[in-house]
């Protein structure tokens, strides 16, 4: 296994680890270090979202293991940390924000395995990347803001649970409009694969009615 693919694999070993961090289950409790654990944790199984792509890339060593199991941990981590803050911090992820970002998340593995069998496929476009970000910024938040209400920094006031709140909420709405602009994308795809198939088959039939 190579350095990618074994950075992909530490990424859904990080998420059983990080659902035990938010779990009641976890020893240290009650002080913030529960909090700061499982935010760093997500922050690093992030980071290793970019590192594994950029290493394959730039090392040569794309696999058909690694497309494989690239996809997969970033399901995995999304909706493994959802489901977790539904129970951990209900106040900031309701069950329906959890059901939205996480069903866009599989609307979007089905148009692409669809793209995929016609044989092309969809770039990210700058919406998905604004939505990776702002789904990472929102689950760190909606971690801390479990312990923390706000943060008082000298004369400064960090409001952690409205910022937590906002970021969801932002998450939902960039989640969803991402989600309309790939299907349009999509469509026009499919719609383009559509005519030339018909354009092939109508030459086609053409030819073989010449050599008749």
């Amino acid at each position: 296994m190579n350095l990618p693919n074994s950075i992909t694999m530490s990424r859904i070993v990080m998420i059983p680890l990080l659902l035990w961090i938010l779990s009641t289950h976890f020893p240290l409790q009650g002080n913030g270090e529960q909090e700061i654990l499982a935010s760093i944790l997500f922050i690093m199984a992030s980071i290793t979202d970019g590192l594994d792509g950029y290493l394959a890339r730039s090392r040569g060593q794309i696999t058909t293991m690694g497309m494989l199991l690239d996809p997969i941990a970033d399901k995995i981590m999304v909706t493994g940390a959802l489901i977790a803050l539904v129970a951990y911090n209900p106040q900031v992820v309701k069950v329906w924000i959890a059901v939205v970002i996480i069903g866009r998340e599989f609307l979007i593995s089905g148009l692409r395995s669809i793209a995929s069998s016609e044989g092309f496929t969809i770039q990210a476009s700058d919406l998905g990347k604004l939505k990776t970000v702002a789904q990472i910024v929102s689950v760190v938040a909606a971690i801390l803001a479990h312990h923390w209400d706000h943060w008082q920094v000298g004369v400064l006031i960090i409001p952690v649970k409205w910022y937590a709140v906002a970021a969801i909420y932002f998450t939902v709405l960039v989640s969803t409009i991402s989600a309309i602009d790939y299907f349009i994308g999509f469509w026009k795809q499919i719609d383009h694969a559509s005519k030339d198939r018909r354009k092939a088959s109508v030459l086609a039939s053409r030819k073989s009615a010449s050599i008749l």
